[in-house]
């Protein structure tokens, strides 16, 4: 009978000790702010700035073309539901937006990192994103100046909405802005690292219109056309034309973007077509993270034209945990 009584009392306990350890992880979740994003890079800058103290739900699956996502009826819910919505702004997501701005509770805030960060003068316009069609080029997040910028504007952004977890906020942005000072010096030392003459981009996707100004390289062409379709005989014409003329020793793609115009146009130009890039789709682990993309696509650029890729390969593209 005792020995039934002391197995009976463990296992009570058991019990209660389960039942505490449920309601503490709930009421650990119910406490959380939920903040809701939008592209990959975004989502995983949040992430990393905001770690164990914020619930993030990133309603752009990775791999779609943001330019053209549309929120389907279940993104109503998570909208309801934030208490932060954080986008990159500059027009990208603006069926998004619109959506947000109907459903969002009264108290939540819609932070659009890209209008914070740069100022209207300084948003570029460009073969894809025409001045005359108003809607800017979106790409902020290539340039790790504007990132770092976009980093400290979610900590103070989440440290208005969660001052009890300042200190942690704070923390976390400063280890990941040193990740971003160090990857920013590396992208530096590989553009370095390709002869000067090299230093050129043609891309599917206009992606690079904030990247290549701030590391010393030009633009090219964009072979897709500002209605996303595919460039039309006497565009691809004209493009060949320039390849050839700049000495472009290699081409960029993307798996999001799929084109079977660039191989086309990388024949006859005699350019390599690399159909690598990443705009904003994370690598599988271990490097999944905005700063891993940044090494994949710098690895794959640098070496495509002729420089040293092992200019990144000291960087730690690790997440702070989340």
């Amino acid at each position: 009978m005792k020995k039934f009584m002391n197995s009976a009392a463990i296992l009570i306990c058991g019990v209660l000790a389960l039942f505490f350890h449920h309601s503490l992880l709930a009421a650990d979740s119910r406490d959380k702010p939920n903040v809701v994003t939008t592209v990959s890079p975004i989502t995983n800058i949040v992430q990393n700035i905001g770690g164990i103290h914020i619930r993030v739900t990133g309603i752009v699956p990775g791999g779609v073309d943001s330019h053209t996502f549309e929120p389907v009826p279940s993104d109503i819910k998570t909208l309801q539901a934030a208490d932060l919505i954080v986008m990159n702004g500059l027009d990208l997501e603006l069926p998004t937006l619109i959506l947000a701005e109907k459903v969002k509770k009264a108290t939540a805030s819609i932070l659009q990192l890209g209008n914070r960060a740069l100022k209207e003068e300084d948003w570029r316009y460009d073969f894809s994103f025409p001045r005359e069609h108003g809607h800017p080029n979106p790409h902020v997040w290539l340039n790790i100046a504007l990132v770092m910028r976009y980093a400290e504007i979610v900590k103070d952004q989440l440290i208005a909405m969660d001052p009890v977890n300042t200190a942690s906020y704070q923390q976390n942005a400063a280890i990941y802005l040193a990740k971003l000072q160090k990857l920013d010096q590396a992208i530096f030392k590989c553009v370095e690292s390709i002869p000067e003459n090299n230093r050129k981009l043609v891309t599917y996707h206009d992606s690079f219109a904030y990247f290549a100004p701030r590391y010393g390289m030009t633009v090219i062409a964009a072979i897709q056309p500002s209605d996303f379709s595919e460039p039309g005989p006497q565009e691809v014409i004209s493009i060949i034309k320039q390849i050839r003329e700049s000495g472009v020793p290699a081409i960029f793609g993307s798996e999001v973007f799929p084109s079977k115009v660039m191989a086309q146009i990388a024949r006859e130009s005699k350019a390599k077509f690399v159909d690598q890039l990443s705009d904003d789709a994370l690598p599988a682990a271990p490097n999944h993270s905005f700063i891993g993309m940044m090494v994949h696509n710098m690895t794959i650029m640098t070496e495509a034209l002729g420089g040293n890729p092992t200019c990144v390969a000291n960087i730690d593209a690790s997440n702070i945990p989340f």
